[in-house]
């Protein structure tokens, strides 16, 4: 189990946009590296199609590495550590400041 997942909002530690917030569009587990909104945006340049005649230059999102991100927590609202809990067989995250599960 990552611990973030599609959909956190998380803190970036480090990197060209270290202190920025975000939202995970998409994890990939096996690279261990996310895709974050607003953040590592990259400018590619796209050749005109039959189907789109009015391409140019596309602003993407490329993929960051988890150890430089950190899950800010829903309820205390501030970037946090991780811990997992186990209760009646099913694994949770929680915050390691405010000890709150996180869904």
């Amino acid at each position: 189990m990552n611990k973030i997942k599609t959909g956190d909002t998380v803190f970036v530690l480090a990197g060209k946009d270290k202190g920025k917030r975000g939202r995970v569009l998409r994890v990939f587990p096996k690279e261990d590296r996310a895709v974050v909104e607003g953040i590592n945006r990259l400018r590619k340049h796209l050749k005109p199609t039959p189907r789109n005649p009015q391409r140019g230059i596309v602003e993407i999102y490329g993929k960051i590495h988890l150890s430089n991100l950190m899950l800010i927590c829903p309820s205390c609202g501030k970037p946090t550590r991780v811990g997992f809990l186990v209760e009646n067989g099913k694994k949770h995250r929680y915050c390691k400041k405010c000890k709150k599960v996180i869904n």
